[in-house]
């Protein structure tokens, strides 16, 4: 599905920009000509984009540009993205006030009801071919991921409702552990893992052709689940731990080795306080600081705050960093984009503040020397392998 590209694609990657100048380019130019060709030449899939609940707490209009956010279509038209994965966010509350079942189907109503608004700029995809064959529309093609598996509601009648309704993955757990699976969050390890009906769960979800992420599961939940399914799992918003020692919601190196003889793919989450240890222990260091002066941590000390110790974004390059360890650890089919966009709050390094930012991100991986294959890799091919490879597993399922 992608387009034969141009000779300037083609030959002015990272390692020939002296080349490409000798015919008389701006290399830098060509550079960013190239990555912005790529953008729209390649499939990009993002697989963490928290639009719907965004829209739920404060609602604007996507569909043209907003003043708020971090996307709509003109800004994903710009930055070439097909297919973001909007995230039925379920909070962790939920799970014992209730009430989870019936937010996770407003939120889903409210992502169907953007495609019937607007038909000619978005499409509901549900499988790899609809999203292979969407691709060159002008559309931007929405795929559902579930945060946190709270709807489930220990029914497995629910979870064959959900993958009605267009769900593809779902995050097992979120910031407090769930009747699925302890959270990477939450001290109160009330499973050691996956409770049994997550280990039930895990095998539905195989059968369903639902994917399984592990983005916020505790390291035991992790390694339980790359246990028992019988095919790849996605981490949807993850970054690295050696990053952020001692930050279990990222992953480590065993763990990713793990996920990449499970055939899984990590999906770098962008935000500054997965990919740098210094924007990670920025909360708390302003709570000691609130502490220190006997006041409370509330929003009008976070803005002095913020004032006095101007927040440490991360850069472009720190993301590049961890496509870096992953590819060096474990191989470039491992590794993809889950950016978080419109769920890290005002965290977003600095050259990756929104969805028209993914040229950037090419423009970096060019100047890093991966070749135009292996970008196309990070931006869709390694995904849509897992989750082709899902979809082929449940349809053997069905057909056995």
């Amino acid at each position: 599905m992608k387009q034969t590209l141009m000779p300037l694609a083609l030959f002015c990657g990272a390692a020939l920009l002296s080349g490409c100048a000798a015919t008389g380019n701006n290399s830098a130019a060509a550079q960013t000509s190239t990555a912005q060709q790529l953008a729209q030449q390649y499939i990009i899939i993002d697989t963490h984009i928290d639009v719907p609940y965004r829209l739920h707490k404060d609602w604007e209009d996507v569909t043209v540009a907003t003043q708020r956010g971090e996307f709509d279509y003109p800004r994903a038209q710009a930055g070439g993205l097909n297919a973001p994965f909007m995230s039925i966010y379920i909070p962790a509350s939920y799970e014992r006030s209730g009430g989870g079942y019936q937010l996770a189907n407003q939120l889903i109503d409210s992502m169907e009801a953007l495609v019937g608004r607007a038909p000619d700029k978005f499409a509901m995809a549900y499988s790899t071919k609809d999203v292979l064959e969407q691709f060159g529309s002008g559309k931007v093609s929405l795929a559902l991921g579930m945060e946190n598996g709270t709807p489930i509601n220990g029914e497995l009648e629910n979870l064959q409702h959900f993958y009605q309704r267009g769900i593809r993955y779902i995050t097992l757990s979120h910031s407090e552990s769930n009747h699925i699976a302890d959270s990477s969050y939450d001290l109160r390890r009330r499973w050691n893992g996956l409770s049994p009906f997550g280990k039930e769960l895990v095998v539905a979800m195989n059968n369903i052709g639902m994917m399984i992420d592990i983005s916020h599961v505790s390291d035991d939940a992790f390694y339980q689940t790359v246990a028992i399914s019988k095919v790849p799992v996605i981490a949807s918003h993850s970054s690295l731990r050696s990053y952020t020692p001692g930050f279990e919601r990222n992953m480590d190196d065993d763990m990713i080795k793990a996920l990449a003889k499970n055939g899984g793919v990590v999906q770098i989450n962008f935000g500054s306080s997965f990919v740098t240890m210094m924007a990670n222990q920025y909360g708390a260091l302003r709570k000691a600081a609130a502490k220190q002066a006997g006041v409370a941590d509330d929003a009008a000390f976070e803005l002095e705050f913020r004032k006095q110790h101007p927040y440490p974004f991360a850069t472009l390059d720190t993301v590049l960093d961890h496509i870096d360890h992953v590819v060096k650890l474990v191989g470039i089919d491992y590794v993809g984009i889950g950016s978080d966009y419109d769920g890290v709050g005002d965290s977003l390094p600095i050259g990756l503040k929104d969805v028209a930012s993914y040229p950037n991100l090419i423009d970096g991986l060019l100047q890093r020397g991966y070749s135009a294959a292996d970008i196309e890799k990070i931006l869709s091919g390694n995904f849509l392998r897992v989750w082709r490879t899902v979809e082929q597993y449940a349809t053997q399922q069905k057909a056995g």
